[in-house]
């Protein structure tokens, strides 16, 4: 059984539909490895073991009557706390919602519960994904399961570590400026932000309406590209939702990347931030290993970083500071300090300010448009390795730009993936993205690169 924690969702449903593993046989396995690991890690606020083991024997009739949903049916998974569950609480990580148990869900978790999937339960983030790890929650913030003094990434930060632990196969989270590629990176796991309006909000606590995602983290490229088929689809019930055909993605996924267009933009971690030598170093080791797969790799450029974040904070703090205005004024106190150390500077813009960045951001958006017709993907690296808690600056991201935030502001889909670790044993990085809905290409190159090397079979030692 030990076998199963840390077997992946493509995998498993291989077996689940062979019947060579049960999903009650599975989701077991998974629980225990939570009951007794994750007060090492704390990636779960609400553990929902009975719920989990209903819907695991529901799945094992139906696969053993013929009625096989696909690949996750019967596979385990878990929920950024931001997630609506009915009758299942949903705090945000936040002393305002201890008590908030909605009665109907986000349309993605009907959709991984129609596709046959089995919540384990509800992941630690921070205070309605804003901020920074913080010690005046209720529930503790989640751990790195590479090293417990080491953070795991605002805000998905459950969802990161839960999948790192091996407690669960896949988790959603959501991302707003980097908020799935951060815990991604720095766990060590794939993370993928999809196109802006691809997969639905309804239901999902919100941060920024211009730039709130919704996305999957998993072990594998493959694994990712199964959520993604399963949450993929436009919702009338969200206005930023847009009406697509759906692709096969796992479909698009092949070791053969020859002729493509890699457009590398290095001066993001070159000039305009002095990234870790060893992840600089990894980096240079996945170019090449991208060229060896065939690829035409070429430097490109883009803004600086900072012009990026700037045009971002404007509109997010403004948007976010309007979310949680009311409770603001009247529930001010409730609220934990990180929360507020970023969120009250929200009430510093100007409308004039906060239009004026939109605008930009228009620009931002049409700059783009020769550099996908010149590079199939672009590439660069994600954040350096994880902090100690202990290191952490809360206000940080108001002093340097991030490497995320850029591909927020493009719209377009962003993957963080593992190209290898530090001496000290912490996950190293890198990001690929591409033009709006080219979900295909980031995956399809994610995946080359990830089955042309051996990160994958190195997993924590808790």
């Amino acid at each position: 059984m030990a076998d199963l924690d840390f077997i992946g969702i493509a995998e498993a449903a291989t077996l689940i539909k062979a019947r060579k593993v049960s999903p009650v046989e599975l989701t077991n396995a998974h629980l225990r490895r939570i009951e007794a690991l994750d007060e090492q890690i704390n990636a779960f606020i609400t553990l929902t073991a009975d719920l989990a083991m209903r819907q695991a024997k529901k799945a094992e009739a139906e696969i053993t009557a013929g009625r096989y949903r696909g690949p996750m049916h019967g596979i385990p998974f878990g929920l950024k706390d931001l997630y609506a569950t009915a009758g299942v609480l949903t705090t945000g990580h936040s002393r305002l919602r201890m008590d908030y148990v909605p009665r109907e869900d986000a349309t993605t978790t009907t959709k991984l519960y129609e596709a046959g999937g089995v919540l384990l339960g509800k992941l630690a983030t921070c205070e309605f994904a804003h901020g920074s790890p913080a010690f005046d929650a209720p529930w503790p913030p989640a751990r790195n399961p590479w090293n417990p003094k080491y953070f795991t990434g605002a805000s998905s930060s459950g969802s990161g570590a839960a999948v790192a632990a091996g407690f669960v196969p896949g988790a959603l989270g959501t991302d707003t400026g980097g908020s799935v590629r951060i815990p991604a990176a720095m766990c060590g796991t794939v993370g993928l932000k999809p196109t802006y309006g691809l997969v639905s909000r309804y239901g999902v606590t919100p941060n920024s309406f211009t730039f709130d995602c919704c996305g999957p983290l998993t072990w594998t490229v493959e694994d990712c590209a199964i959520i993604l088929g399963a949450i993929a689809g436009y919702d009338s019930r969200d206005a930023g939702s847009i009406d697509r055909t759906i692709p096969d993605y796992r479909a698009a996924l092949s070791s053969d990347i020859r002729g493509m267009r890699v457009g590398v933009v290095r001066h993001f971690w070159e000039r305009d931030l002095t990234t870790n030598v060893e992840l600089a170093r990894a980096m240079e080791h996945a170019l090449d290993v991208l060229r060896r797969l065939g690829a035409n790799v070429e430097e490109t450029r883009m803004r600086p970083l900072q012009q990026y974040v700037d045009v971002k904070m404007v509109i997010a703090e403004t948007e976010i500071f309007s979310v949680h205005h009311k409770d603001l004024i009247a529930r001010g106190q409730e609220f934990g300090l990180n929360f507020l150390a970023q969120t009250l500077t929200g009430c510093l813009f100007q409308s004039v300010e906060y239009l004026a960045a939109q605008r930009e951001r228009r620009r931002m958006l049409d700059e783009m448009r020769p550099l996908y017709e010149k590079f199939d993907v672009l590439v660069t690296t994600s954040s350096t390795p994880a902090p100690r808690f202990d290191e952490y600056v809360p206000l940080g991201m108001w002093l340097k730009p991030n490497l995320y935030t850029a591909f927020s502001i493009t719209a377009g889909p962003a993957i963080s993936l593992c190209i290898g670790y530090t001496e000290n044993g912490l996950p190293l990085s890198m990001q690929i993205a591409a033009a709006p809905f080219e979900e295909q290409a980031v995956l399809r190159v994610a995946y080359a690169y990830q089955q042309a090397t051996p990160w994958r079979k190195r997993r924590p030692n808790l």
